[in-house]
Parts: C-alpha cells; structure tokens; sequence
C-alpha cells in the first residue's frame, strides 16, 4: 500500500513563516512524523515537496503508473486558482484528500474557496500536521474496504 504526499509552496517553509498559524514545528518533522505513522498503518510513504506547479502536475501523473493507492495533497496557495493541479487530481483514481494546516476557511476572504478540493474525495482543514496522518488513515480504510470487496466477490 502506497501513500504519496504531496506538498505546494511554501510548505518547505514550516517552522520559519508564520508561525502563529502554521506553529513552529519545522517541515522536516511532518515528513518524520508522515513516515513513522505510514509504518504504523503499514503503508509506505512517498513525500514531494514543490514550489512550482508543473512539477506537482508531472508528480500527480506519474503517480497514475507508480502503484499510488492514495494521494494526499496540500497544494498550498495553488488551492485557490490551480485548474491544472484539479485537472491532474482528476486523472489519478485512487482515493485522494486535501488536506490544509490551517483552517483556510476562517482566514482571508481569497483563501475560503478550494479550486481542488472538488477533484478530491475529502478535504480536512484546521487541524495541523495531524490533518495529514487522518487523511492518512481514511485513505487506509478506503484501500481495505476496496480490497475487502474484491475479496468478497
């Protein structure tokens, strides 16, 4: 079972910009922290980091022919005018969720709406870096109920 993380701008930054809404807690530690939680769920873990859209896109691509059972993805600012970034979630039919440190709902008036999240199949916001490892854990249970039917059948 295969879990791509995928991370838009800025995000390399955690820890360093600011920090009293992102916490200090630096993008290094989520990635440690993605990685010891995917062991404990038993899925191995890819981590992408990008501050260009085109990489992202050519990342969501591959992961059509890579053997991803999931995508989770926090596409940054591109959230909020990236069709690109919706266009190629769309083309990856694995279980996928965005997922946002902060609760981009409550902030500035231009951050309220997700140009991707509707290519997703759920989005979690305002929880932190634990919003990563529950979209972590929904996709888990998406892969069992699908292997769980093929089983059945």
């Amino acid at each position: 079972m295969k879990i791509l993380v995928i991370n838009g701008p800025n995000l390399n930054f955690l820890g360093i910009r600011e920090k009293e809404i992102y916490g200090t807690q630096s993008y290094n530690t989520l990635i440690t922290m993605l990685q010891k939680h995917g062991r404990e769920i038993g899925a191995e873990v890819e981590t992408y980091q990008s501050n260009h859209e085109g990489a992202i896109i050519d990342r969501l691509q591959a992961a059509y022919y890579d053997g991803t059972d999931g995508v989770v993805i926090n596409p940054g600012a591109y959230t909020h005018y990236s069709y690109a970034i919706h266009d190629a979630l769309r083309s990856v039919f694995v279980p996928k969720v965005e997922v946002h440190i902060s609760d981009i709902h409550n902030r500035e008036e231009w951050r309220n709406s997700s140009v991707t999240a509707p290519a997703c199949d759920k989005q979690i916001v305002g929880h932190g870096f634990d919003g990563y490892t529950e979209a972590m854990d929904w996709i888990m249970e998406k892969y069992r109920e699908k292997n769980k039917e093929a089983g059945s059948d």
